[in-house]
């Protein structure tokens, strides 16, 4: 590979610079495992009502791990009202059904060891658009996005008090599913992050330069970044993914787990050009797939995985786009587990990009257009059109006015 020869004769200090940065990771794993040890969770919380009275320190440790839990953004009646909703929108319009005959598949996941989780292909219920378009939740997405720093040299790399709908599905996972899981892995690109010449510029003192520079919250290029075109590529830039609890649920419940670890991404990448790596293998990253961690090349990183805290229903959970991530193979609790994705996307000229070309699928109830198109909803009753949408909606969706 012509890159993976280029990258390799440019970092001339390759192996001092991967042990630096071993040593790195390693010193926040010793303090990970010291905390779970200890009885304490290592993926931050706070309260939705204390996001105004957050502190710089927690700020800091926030962006060390690179992920967090909101909780009590929603209150409870709330939820059970977007659950019942739910539940009647694909019930009326028989969706277990038409997905078993007619439903189209994406192969974004075949890569990994673990089977792709139940997902539900809908995009537009109301209970979606509601919780999308909420107050609540764009206050969130303003903290998060300025957990960033978005300004460099040409301006502003996006505008962390705009966001975007990203128009994902929802997850109901079944008491007892056991085949249903994903394994440990990265979104937003594979391959990409060492060929994609934005991705480069991303990761400029990873590759050269000054280790020590290097700042996973640094928003320089990362907007104009390309990714390989797949069913199930993002094509927006989310400045965090996430998801909000339908559900209580839990560690053994088939919850998310993560490694909360925000730097671990520059370690993967110099990971790779080690010389136990085949010249033609990038640990066995595979264009327009996830990003795969695997136990051969990354033991490692391995040893801080774990499953997020115990989630109330109207709790969020955000993670760093770099941030290895997956979801427990086996749900053992007694209940579903069920969440809406719903990340923010920060207004940026990429973003709305994108959302030129959601709006129309919205109008028509087609499915959005990073998924595979399996288009249920143009003819399903009680979804959500434009004209229910409030002013803060419009705005979020990308209309004009």
């Amino acid at each position: 590979m012509a890159t993976k020869r280029e990258l390799k004769s440019r970092i001339t200090d390759l192996p001092q610079r991967f042990a630096a940065m071993t040593a790195r990771i390693e010193a926040q794993l010793e303090q990970i495992e010291r905390e779970r040890a200890a009885g304490q969770e290592p993926v931050p919380q706070i309260e939705f009502a204390d996001l105004d009275r957050i502190t710089e320190a927690q700020k800091a440790h926030i962006r060390q791990r690179g992920c967090l839990v909101v909780r009590n953004v929603f209150d409870d009646a709330r939820v059970q009202r977007w659950n019942e909703s739910l539940s009647e929108y694909l019930a009326r319009n028989d969706y277990l059904a038409k997905l078993a005959k007619d439903g189209a598949v994406d192969n974004y996941f075949s890569t990994l060891a673990s089977a792709k989780p139940q997902i539900y292909g809908v995009f537009w219920s109301q209970a979606q658009m509601e919780a999308r378009t909420d107050p609540a939740m764009a206050q969130v997405h303003r903290f998060m996005n300025r957990l960033w720093q978005f300004e460099s040299e040409r301006g502003r790399e996006f505008d962390p008090d705009q966001s975007l709908v990203y128009a994902d599905r929802v997850r109901f996972r079944q008491p007892g599913d056991a085949s249903l899981g994903l394994s440990a892995h990265v979104d937003s690109g594979s391959i990409e992050r060492w060929v994609d010449p934005a991705y480069q510029q991303v990761y400029r003192h990873v590759f050269g330069g000054d280790l020590a520079q290097y700042d996973p919250f640094d928003a320089w290029q990362r907007t104009q970044v390309r990714e390989i075109p797949s069913p199930a590529v993002c094509r927006m830039f989310r400045s965090f993914q996430a998801w909000t609890a339908l559900t209580p649920q839990g560690p053994g419940d088939g919850t998310l787990q993560l490694l909360p670890v925000a730097d671990a991404m520059a370690w993967m990448l110099l990971r790779a050009l080690q010389d136990d790596v085949p010249e033609d293998e990038l640990c066995f990253a595979a264009a327009g797939r996830a990003m795969t961690i695997v136990p051969q090349y990354h033991e490692l990183l391995l040893r801080g995985y774990g499953s997020i805290p115990h989630m109330q229903a109207g709790d969020t959970v955000w993670w760093h786009p770099d941030v290895l991530h997956g979801v427990e193979d086996v749900h053992r609790g007694t209940g579903y587990s069920s969440v809406m994705y719903i990340a923010p996307a920060p207004d940026c000229a990429k973003n709305r990009e994108y959302a030129a070309m959601q709006r129309p699928a919205f109008e028509s109830g087609r499915s959005a257009p990073d998924f595979a198109p399996d288009d249920f909803e143009t003819t399903f009753e009680g979804r959500c059109t434009p004209a229910d949408l409030s002013d803060l909606g419009r705005k979020v969706m990308g209309y004009a006015g």
